[in-house]
């Protein structure tokens, strides 16, 4: 007797994450895909350094991935700046004391319907992001899009929403040789050789603005299509270094964009004969370094209003915004792994030099780690934090502003004067190496609570292989201060 079988649940509805709306924006999905007759589509997972990676299907195979994942290995997030495993994956727990993470088994991505994009530049291609399962349903606990989500969470419940605008600071240089002979293989591989664009060193102007137009407008015209709400275009201090700043997005949205809009400057820059690198310090004569200021304001959820604008307390900032403030002061040592995370970053904490070199605020004071911007609109006071390098994960970096700030108002904490002299004062001094700023994390107890201690040592186990193979690394500098001297 021949009998139906129901169809089988896929893996977003046995584990609770088919929703209307993902139902929806599957649909959408689909049909913009045939709109455009795309081939491809690249899933991509935002990993723990904030690079993309993941899988490319073709088109026939997205509807049936939508809903049940695509797998990847594990190994993906164990890996240091190098792509190097640092943990020992095959042994018990895979080093991570879980055997869901032993012998490099696959964890599952399942894509954001909310994200797709099609890609300007790559013919034919679109693009989505995913979060990171294991096959029993459960978030992978080091995939940093879902923490993040757990710091907007609780910010919500709080009633409130964060809105940033992204200012990011880069280089972009002529390529001129891409160093792919086999001697240039390696872990990391030799990087390529460069030439720059511009001389630099005149800030602002329309001539040197005009010398790289070429390339800036081939960036605005691809960003632009991308739906990214590119605000300015603008020529920053340094050597061929370009500053793009972003209007205002709420939540996943920022973060979610700044990974997107960093891989797709790389992306197109190579494609046209270009390097560009988010690297904070290059090593290249009168480089200079850059940052990421990140300007944030909460967003009342009850009536949407600014909760940083003033409430008749003393000065601009309401006590909300007050309070804030002196949460991301409280921890700003904490947080500086998270929003510097490399070796290179700490070379630009340095005094009289645009960026912050000790744990200060000012009214509209560029030298402050905090500076308080009350701009032209009513009601448009924000706080920018000039900590960050353009390197780090955007996730890591606007999760610790959130914990760090909602600490600060759960204590009704405050920031104390701000300093006109930020150089000048007394003040705790920023992490002056990496090594530093690890630890400072791992002492931080409400940063600790916020992301989790289970992501915090894991995060600072990633960050001290790499630190551990700097130490045995021969530089320039130690050659030429002692082969000849000794």
């Amino acid at each position: 007797m021949h009998r139906d079988h129901a169809p089988s649940l896929s893996f977003a509805e046995r584990h609770g994450l088919w929703t209307d709306d993902r139902e929806k924006g599957v649909s959408q999905v689909l049909a913009e895909i045939k709109e455009h007759n795309l081939a491809v589509v690249r899933f991509a997972f935002p990993d723990q350094h904030g690079l993309l990676r993941g899988k490319a299907l073709t088109a026939n195979e997205v509807g049936n991935a939508l809903r049940n994942g695509v797998m990847i290995p594990t190994t993906m997030i164990a890996k240091d700046t190098a792509h190097r495993t640092v943990f020992p994956v095959f042994s018990s727990g895979g080093g991570f004391g879980m055997p869901e993470m032993q012998g490099a088994s696959d964890m599952i991505l399942l894509a954001d319907p909310s994200t797709f994009r099609v890609l300007p530049w790559v013919p034919n291609s679109g693009w989505i992001l995913c979060d990171a399962y294991f096959a029993d349903g459960r978030p992978v606990p080091f995939a940093t899009r879902q923490i993040f989500r757990t710091a907007v969470d609780r910010l919500a419940d709080a009633g409130f929403d964060f809105i940033a605008g992204l200012e990011v600071e880069f280089h972009v240089f002529r390529l001129v040789d891409p160093r792919m002979q086999p001697n240039d293989i390696g872990q990391p591989g030799e990087p390529p050789t460069v030439e720059i664009l511009s001389h630099g060193h005149q800030y602002l102007t329309e001539i040197r603005f005009d010398q790289v137009e070429p390339v800036v407008e081939l960036l605005r015209a691809q960003i632009a299509a991308l739906g990214l709400p590119l605000r300015s275009l603008e020529i920053e201090y340094g050597p061929s270094q370009l500053e793009f700043t972003f209007s205002t997005m709420a939540g996943m949205a920022v973060a979610d964009a700044m990974v997107l809009f960093r891989s797709a400057i790389k992306q197109i820059c190579r494609r046209h004969g270009y390097h560009a690198t988010f690297m904070c310090r290059p090593k290249f004569p009168n480089a200079m370094s850059s940052g990421w200021h990140l300007h944030q304001s909460l967003r009342k959820r009850a009536d949407g209003s600014n909760a940083f604008a003033s409430d008749g307390s003393p000065g601009p900032l309401s006590q909300i915004g007050r309070s804030y403030l002196a949460g991301l002061l409280a921890h700003a040592c904490g947080s500086a792994a998270l929003c510097t995370p490399t070796i290179n970053g700490y070379k630009r904490y340095r005094p009289y030099s645009l960026a912050p070199d000790r744990v200060t605020w000012g009214r509209d004071n560029r030298g402050s780690l905090v500076r308080v911007v009350e701009g032209v609109q009513q009601d448009a006071i924000r706080l920018e934090n000039r900590i960050g390098e353009p390197a780090a994960n955007p996730y890591l970096y606007f999760g610790s502003q959130i914990f760090s700030g909602l600490d600060g108002i759960a204590r009704r904490l405050d920031p104390g004067p701000g300093s006109d002299t930020p150089y000048e004062a007394t003040a705790p001094v920023l992490p002056r190496t990496l090594s530093e700023a690890l630890q400072c994390l791992r002492d931080d107890e409400c940063l600790r609570e916020g992301f989790g201690p289970t992501f915090v040592d894991y995060f600072c186990k990633l960050k001290q292989a790499e630190l551990t193979r700097f130490d045995l690394e021969v530089t320039d500098w130690e050659h030429r201060e002692y082969f000849d001297l000794f």
